[in-house]
């Protein structure tokens, strides 16, 4: 079959297009189902939507409602499809029956597919049943695309016992823009604008026209006025986004303790005995609202780069972040329409706990991307590291520690050591603590002759930066 191209008007996701098409217009008959998943806002629906067009395919949203309403409208939806009139189905297997059976080839999707799910407990075993060898979906050649933004519920799907596990052949996670990607959507040329952007609304596609009505920043001068116009402006949709993609998670019920989660992490406290102790709660308690959030894509687990079993986690989503470490004590008033009072008080807050770290994670991400030119190997693993300094009794926070894949039996090679500054310039200092930790790692067993040592600045750097620390500045991040 010839290739599909992706439409014009589809930005970036050349990867995701890619792997959608190679599953629909597959020659094999094994390949009957596909899972699409992501959390919203991330253009699922308008990426499946342009590839059910392009290949003139099916494609069903669901909706919450019952079981009954449901069939009626998918009924209606799938006779129009087919030339008109109405199908009313007693069941989903005579759905699913019916539905092979009128659309033989091509592409058929299910968006929202958890709605089906949550009124129809046992819509994945009839699935099942009709991909079965003599199941309805043999009599045709078409491939079956399940699509949702519930991460706990397209997670299980294909997990555990599910009835689907092991059926499908692509299982694909559409995630936000990377950082480069999201600056030249919304049309920034600015690194240093692009990075205060990235740090507030991340890069999920949905903020850049329907949330914030097509407003973007023009210059670093315009940033305060443009988060007064739509992040603090009560009458903007993403004023209350972080709250609302808290609550749509459906294993949610005590949204006090899950925000108080985030707080913590947004305040700085990453491990899990800083989340505890910032709550009042024991370490024990928080292991449920942890999972949970882990679950949902809202949080994720980092493992320490040189402590093994210390785990730190981060927020996924810069919305939530800049929420719970702005917003939420902000709250009475920027209700009352206070928002450029609030905003003076808080900016120094939104600099040290919004973008210091989220500039950390963008600086890990571009590690991770590097070639094997930058740090003399292609890296294996990229994170923050802690590095114990007994004979100054203190430790050293390593911002970004790259290391080579792990070889069975050899020391493993620590790539390079980073410093990440936002707004301060990077000094002598800073690098001298880096060769200190050079130092400690080869004592404690590591391969440190090859370690590349790293600045990575946004403010610059002091002039007389020795020659052997590679300088990482906001034009290398975003060339």
């Amino acid at each position: 079959m010839e290739p599909v191209p992706k439409p014009s008007h589809v930005f970036d996701r050349d990867e995701e297009w890619a792997g959608l098409v190679r599953f629909a217009t597959s020659p094999s008959p094994d390949v009957r189902l596909g899972v699409v998943s992501g959390r919203r806002r991330q253009g699922k629906t308008f990426l499946l939507d342009a590839l059910v067009g392009a290949m003139d395919g099916f494609m069903f949203t669901a909706a919450e409602e019952t079981e009954h309403q449901a069939l009626a409208r998918f009924g209606r939806e799938l006779a129009a499809r087919t030339g008109g009139g109405r199908y009313a189905f007693a069941d989903w297997d005579e759905a699913l029956e019916r539905l092979f059976a009128v659309i033989p080839r091509g592409l058929i999707v299910i968006d929202e597919f958890p709605y089906l799910t949550k009124a129809s407990p046992s819509l994945p075993s009839l699935i099942q049943r009709a991909l079965d060898p003599r199941g309805h979906a043999r009599k045709s050649d078409a491939r079956l695309l399940l699509c949702g933004s519930a991460m706990q519920v397209m997670n299980r799907l294909l997990s555990g016992n599910s009835p689907l596990r092991g059926r499908a052949s692509l299982e694909l996670i559409v995630r936000p823009l990377d950082y480069r990607a999201s600056a030249d959507f919304w049309g920034i040329s600015d690194p240093r604008l692009a990075v205060l952007v990235h740090s507030v609304v991340g890069g999920t596609p949905a903020y850049r026209r329907e949330f914030v009505a097509g407003d973007a920043p023009t210059s670093l001068v315009d940033f305060d006025g443009w988060m007064l116009r739509t992040v603090l402006n009560r009458q903007m949709p993403l004023f209350r986004e972080a709250r609302y993609l808290l609550a749509e998670e459906t294993d949610i019920r005590d949204m006090v303790t899950y925000h108080a989660v985030l707080s913590a992490i947004a305040a700085g406290n990453a491990t899990r005995g800083g989340i505890a102790d910032h709550m009042g709660r024991k370490s024990p308690d928080i292991g449920h609202p942890l999972s949970v959030l882990e679950d949902s894509h809202l949080i994720a687990r980092e493992a320490d780069a040189f402590r093994k079993g210390r785990t730190h986690y981060r927020i996924r989503e810069p919305v939530i972040v800049f929420y719970e470490a702005v917003m939420r004590g902000e709250w009475p008033r920027l209700e009352r329409g206070r928002a450029e009072a609030a905003w003076r008080d808080s900016r120094s807050r939104f600099l040290s706990q919004v973008v210091g770290p989220h500039f950390e994670s963008l600086c890990r991400e571009w590690a991770m991307l590097a070639g094997p030119e930058v740090f003399g190997d292609l890296p294996g693993a990229v994170a923050a590291g802690t590095v114990a300094d007994p004979g100054n009794r203190t430790q050293i926070e390593v911002d970004v520690a790259v290391l080579a894949p792990e070889e069975h039996g050899r020391p493993r090679r620590v790539l390079s050591l980073g410093e990440v500054k936002w707004d301060e310039v990077l000094t002598v200092g800073h690098a001298d603590r880096l060769r200190r930790a050079r130092d400690l790692l080869a004592v404690k067993g590591y391969d440190t002759r090859d370690t590349v040592l790293a600045c990575y600045g946004g403010a610059g750097f002091q002039q007389d930066m020795p020659g052997d620390v590679r300088l990482i500045g906001l034009p290398e991040l975003y060339g």
